[in-house]
């Protein structure tokens, strides 16, 4: 699960609730918490990396980068929030596709990017993301395929973008009374399988300094 603009307190919340572990991205202080990605996870978390996607002159945002192993696979899953004006996402968009994020070529296994990209029409950024990586085609499984804001949605930011090795099996939009409480966007999940042999976790590297619940 992968959320965005939350306090640590509530990430933490969620975690004992769902009993998950969970890691947060901290991008800004809010209200004296710590505030940013949080991704949640039925598999056990391996590592995980904050980076800055901040633009000067605009609110703090981040990608948070969190391996998982799954079934013996590692999984790298990042967690993104782009800024709402034009000029910041272009930005933001370039610094996605570097070498020291998704283009690093330390990652031997398969990644999903997926999260709030706030870009209601097809810009820079979700031009060199289609470019980069297979993007989650909302309308070839859903019949509608806006997720905001949840009540009356006429806006798709939500995105999900995958790597060969992956399957998309199933896309689904969760408009649930419980959902419409939580977040103003309504939730995309996605239902993945594995497309080809990858590397194993035992190649993950070290898990220290992993936060957990």
């Amino acid at each position: 699960m992968a959320l965005q603009e939350v306090m640590d307190h509530q990430a933490a919340a969620l975690s004992a609730e769902l009993h998950h572990p969970y890691c947060i991205g901290e991008n800004r202080k809010c209200r004296g918490y710590g505030y940013g990605n949080v991704v949640l996870s039925r598999f056990p978390i391996v590592s995980m990396r904050n980076y800055d996607l901040s633009v000067r002159g605009r609110e703090e945002r981040g990608c948070l980068r969190v391996d998982l192993d799954v079934e013996g696979r590692v999984l790298a899953v990042f967690n993104v929030h782009l800024g709402t004006a034009l000029i910041e996402r272009r930005t933001q968009g370039r610094k996605l596709i570097a070498p020291d994020l998704l283009a690093d070529a330390a990652i031997e296994w398969p990644r999903i990017v997926l999260g709030d990209f706030n870009e209601w029409t097809t810009g820079l950024a979700t031009r060199l993301l289609r470019s980069y990586m297979q993007s989650a085609d909302v309308r070839a499984h859903l019949r509608r395929a806006k997720t905001y804001p949840g009540v009356l949605p006429f806006l798709h930011l939500d995105h999900i973008y995958y790597d060969p090795a992956l399957r998309l099996e199933k896309l689904t939009l969760c408009r649930t009374r419980k959902a419409l409480v939580a977040s103003d966007h309504l939730p995309l999940m996605g239902e993945f399988s594995w497309a080809v042999e990858r590397t194993s976790v035992r190649h993950a590297g070290d898990s220290a300094g992993i936060p957990r619940a």
